[in-house]
């Protein structure tokens, strides 16, 4: 299988006759509009899961787990990290069936894993924010899919700046600064909202490449992971600013 997350991979297409252009757009749409189902009814997953575990308030699963849950908070948190990782590195060896239940497994343990944010925030603020974010994913994937320019120069930076994210988080949590936290915030809605015009372009090339393969079922669940990350990662970091604290 090609390599579907290779940022050197860039938007260029494949030259096409005349006669083939129908039968390319209809197939990119096709593969597009699957990307975008799986993405977003993993999303809806999340969200579904993570409001069942906050009902019930100071007895819902969410507080158990995050309040009193020891050890079995750790397990909540990390477990979707680790499948990611399988699905990631195993999905060249793995079914296309069996990456598909992998994907639900992964967007379900993540909203076990994110009901705690209904321990911190308002229901109200929160909606406002899956809202906004919602409307800035749909801008800027729309960006991604229909500009001429080359966007592939911006994978290099953007995963610099996530590490970087990734190394400044680590450090808040024992300097616990507001004001840095909120400047990790500010750079984190940046670095993903590049990174989903970025990831757009690159699932639309990636079609080029793997079009009328076995593989490509296998690409638009990949494709599906890389936007749906994009999605709750933004919407985790402006939950920072348009949260309202309960």
């Amino acid at each position: 299988m090609a390599n579907w997350s290779d940022p050197r991979i860039g938007s260029t297409q494949p030259a096409v006759t005349a006669g083939r252009d129908v039968a390319f757009d209809a197939g990119l749409r096709s593969h597009m509009l699957s990307v975008y189902n799986y993405m977003t009814s993993g999303v809806l997953l999340t969200g579904i899961v993570a409001l069942l575990f906050a009902q019930g308030g100071a007895n819902s699963l969410a507080t158990q787990i995050f309040i009193g849950g020891g050890i079995l908070k750790w397990v909540v948190m990390l477990s979707p990290l680790a499948l990611v990782m399988w699905l990631s590195f195993g999905i060249n060896s793995m079914s296309e069936g069996t990456a598909k239940v992998l994907f639900w497994v992964y967007s379900a343990l993540m909203g076990a894993s994110l009901s705690f944010i209904f321990l911190i925030y308002t229901g109200g603020s929160i909606a406002l924010t899956f809202f906004a974010t919602a409307g800035a994913f749909g801008s800027l994937s729309l960006y991604g899919y229909t500009t001429k320019k080359d966007l592939s120069a911006w994978g290099s930076f953007l995963i610099m700046g996530v590490v970087g994210l990734i190394v400044a988080s680590i450090v808040n949590l024992f300097w616990m600064n507001d004001t840095f936290s909120l400047a990790i915030a500010a750079v984190g809605v940046l670095i993903f909202a590049g990174l989903t015009a970025y990831d757009t372009q690159k699932i639309k090339s990636i079609y080029f490449q793997l079009a009328g393969s076995q593989f490509l079922g296998k690409a638009a669940i990949m494709g599906a992971l890389e936007l749906y990350l994009d999605f709750i990662n933004m919407f985790l970091f402006l939950l920072r600013f348009m949260g309202s604290r309960d």
